[in-house]
This record gives structure tokens, C-alpha cells and sequence, in this order.
């Protein structure tokens, strides 16, 4: 039996810590079946093809239809909830360069964040809101449907926002919008701040 090429990623905080943003029973069922099916499921389509020694990455910049999609989908949701942390932290705050770039891109703290949740608010159907950096450092937000990544487009990721409806809907039902302005509440600005000064 072959060793699994990928594995589910183990979270940085306990499954209730973003409580009350983000109940246990969504972590229970968004991370612990919901991505755990997209693992398992990649796992069994890239064997024994050219992409069963490739980075996550790599795959969802080469790749097509299902190994895509669940390729796609466990970078989303690893990038995701790895971005976290419990409401009580210090660090939900942009400070140092991810600050000074969200300043010089949008104007503002308060103005970027209305651009994100307005994105956010009004991608149809399943999908993703991102910030990220382009090569030379300047932040732009996309709206990427399904199990798209902005990687594709040759941007660094850095912030997401799910708006697929089992990332909310146990606790938000329909309120998209009440959701998205909610997570600001446990972004783990320190986290965000790494990710874009990585070389």
C-alpha cells in the first residue's frame, strides 16, 4: 500500500479557539471531513502520475479537472486556516510592511477591508476572496471561483476569505456579509505579515 503523498494539516490552535466566529462543529466538519475528502481524494488521483512528486503548488498551476479541484481546494483551505488565531490573541492587527502596503494600496485600513467584504459579499456562487501580492510587492484582491488560487495568475496569496456556504452556514446561515465582517475578529495579522515578506 503506498504511503499517503499528502496529509490533512494539523491546525495551529484547539478545534473550539475561534470560538465564537467559528464554532467547533464548522471546524469539525470544514476541516475535519470537508478537507480531509479533498486529501484523501488527491491522494488517490495523482498516484502513479507525473504529479505525485510535485508540490501542492506546482500541481495547481499544471494540473486540470479533478486533480485541480482537490489540489485547488487543500491550498485554499491549508492557507486558510492557517491565517487564524483565537479571538483572545494580540495579533489581530496588520502592523510593519503588510500595514504600510495596505495603506499605500487602498488608502486605508478601513478602506481595504470594505473592498474585501464587498468582494466577498458579492461572489456568485462557490469561491474564494484573496489579497495578495503580484511580483513587485503591490496587494490586489481577486474574486477566484470553485477551487481556483490566485497562484495561477502569478500572485502571491497571503489573506482569504471562503465563501463556499459550509465555511458559514452553521453558524451564519445566509449572512455571508455578517460572516465575512466577523473573521476580522481572529486574522492572525502576524501570520498575514509573513507570508508577504517571504522571500
Amino acid at each position: 500500500m503506498l504511503a499517503a503523498l499528502f496529509t490533512l494539516l494539523t491546525l495551529p490552535y484547539s478545534s473550539e479557539a475561534l470560538e465564537p466566529v467559528i464554532s467547533r462543529q464548522t471546524i469539525e466538519y470544514h476541516y475535519g471531513k470537508h478537507l480531509q475528502t479533498y486529501v484523501d481524494n488527491l491522494n488517490k488521483m495523482v498516484a502513479g502520475t507525473e504529479f505525485e512528486s510535485m508540490p501542492l503548488e506546482e500541481i495547481v498551476c499544471r494540473s486540470q479537472g479533478g486533480i485541480f479541484n482537490n489540489a485547488g481546494q487543500i491550498l485554499n483551505h491549508n492557507l486558510y486556516f492557517t491565517q487564524f488565531s483565537p479571538v483572545a490573541a494580540d495579533n489581530h492587527a496588520p502592523k510593519g510592511a503588510i500595514l504600510d502596503a495596505i495603506i499605500r494600496d487602498f488608502g486605508s485600513f478601513d478602506a481595504f477591508k470594505a473592498e474585501f467584504e464587498q468582494k466577498g459579499t458579492t461572489l456568485f456562487g462557490s469561491g474564494w476572496v484573496w489579497l495578495s501580492a503580484d511580483k513587485d510587492g503591490r496587494l490586489v484582491i481577486t474574486q477566484e471561483l470553485n477551487a481556483n488560487n490566485p497562484v495561477t495568475k502569478g500572485l502571491k496569496p497571503l489573506l482569504t476569505m471562503d465563501v463556499w456556504e459550509h465555511a458559514y452556514y452553521l453558524d451564519f446561515q445566509n449572512r455571508r456579509a455578517a460572516h465575512l465582517q466577523a473573521l476580522w475578529q481572529i486574522i492572525n495579522w502576524d501570520e498575514i505579515n509573513r507570508r508577504y515578506t517571504a522571500k
